[in-house]
């Protein structure tokens, strides 16, 4: 059968993949279209599961707060370089992603890859791999997570594409929660509170600053107050409360949100990549190894 120009049209528009893959896919089946795109989906499931192996470590955060700003969701999904992360297409999917998050509110990372992609009707784990498929990157959903409030509501910043805060405030204001989280977008504190600082860490940094401080080969006691000092600005600089606030560092948060009468109880700081190893290119290396054969 003759594959036509309007027939690899239209199989590109269903499909989204290149024309020559395309008009191969349609000699392949001699014209047949529907059967050339169960085929392109089992091939695609295929390059997939070849591709999941590559670092993953660029990509977006995006956050989805309900109207009535008592719920949302924040998502990070992966791929492998800033010129996908950046193309409205990724954009949508990882959009999509959260508000299915912020609907179905899934247990984990694998529940929300089987629900059905918000406007779509295949699952974001199908979806994923469609794209995977197409594009040629691999792509992760890495983590999402969601907060519910009874008591206070929901505002988020995002800085760029590549991180997110999401703040849970009592008695505040969208601009007073826009300036919060943007200071946590700077400074990234590790908890809201002194109490909130886990214990462990505590006491490391209590060993390391004892350490420092018996070299320099005071008395005890007064070790022990240098200690306590140096603990104090340890807490202050790690705990949103007691950081100096951003835009005016002649106060702290603990003193902007007094003022305002407004009480943070959480937040999450979401950054793409942070702790994935990226693979470090040496090209020379590269270059030599193809020489090579």
């Amino acid at each position: 059968m003759q594959i036509t120009a309007s027939m690899v049209k239209e199989l590109r528009e269903r499909t989204g993949s290149g024309m020559m893959e395309c008009k191969k896919a349609l000699q392949e089946t001699d014209g047949d279209i529907d059967v050339a795109i169960e085929n392109m989906r089992k091939s695609g499931m295929a390059k997939a599961d070849k591709k999941s192996g590559r670092v993953a470590a660029e990509g977006r955060v995006v956050i989805e707060i309900s109207d009535d700003g008592k719920s949302a969701a924040v998502v990070e999904v992966n791929c492998e370089t800033d010129f996908v992360s950046g193309g409205d297409d990724f954009l949508s999917f990882v959009t999509a992603i959260a508000k299915t998050a912020l609907t179905n509110k899934p247990a984990d990372v694998a529940a929300l890859s089987e629900m059905t992609l918000d406007g779509s009707s295949e699952t974001i784990e199908e979806a994923r791999k469609a794209k995977i498929a197409k594009i040629g990157e691999n792509m992760q959903l890495r983590r999402f997570e969601i907060l519910e409030s009874a008591t206070g509501s929901f505002g988020g910043y995002l800085h760029g594409s590549r991180m997110g805060v999401l703040v849970e405030m009592e008695n505040g204001n969208d601009d007073l929660i826009k300036d919060v989280a943007m200071h946590i977008a700077a400074s990234n504190p590790l908890c809201v509170s002194e109490a909130e600082v886990p214990t462990d860490t505590l006491e490391k940094e209590k060993e390391i600053l004892r350490a420092q401080a018996l070299e320099s080969g005071k008395p005890a006691d007064i070790v022990e107050k240098m200690l306590t000092g140096r603990i104090r600005k340890y807490l202050a600089e790690i705990t949103l409360l007691g950081q100096s606030f951003v835009k005016d560092p002649d106060k702290t948060v603990e003193t902007l949100l007094s003022d305002a009468g407004a009480t943070v109880n959480r937040f999450v700081r979401y950054e793409v990549g942070e702790g994935i190893e990226k693979k470090q290119e040496n090209f020379a290396d590269e270059v030599m190894a193809q020489v090579n054969g």
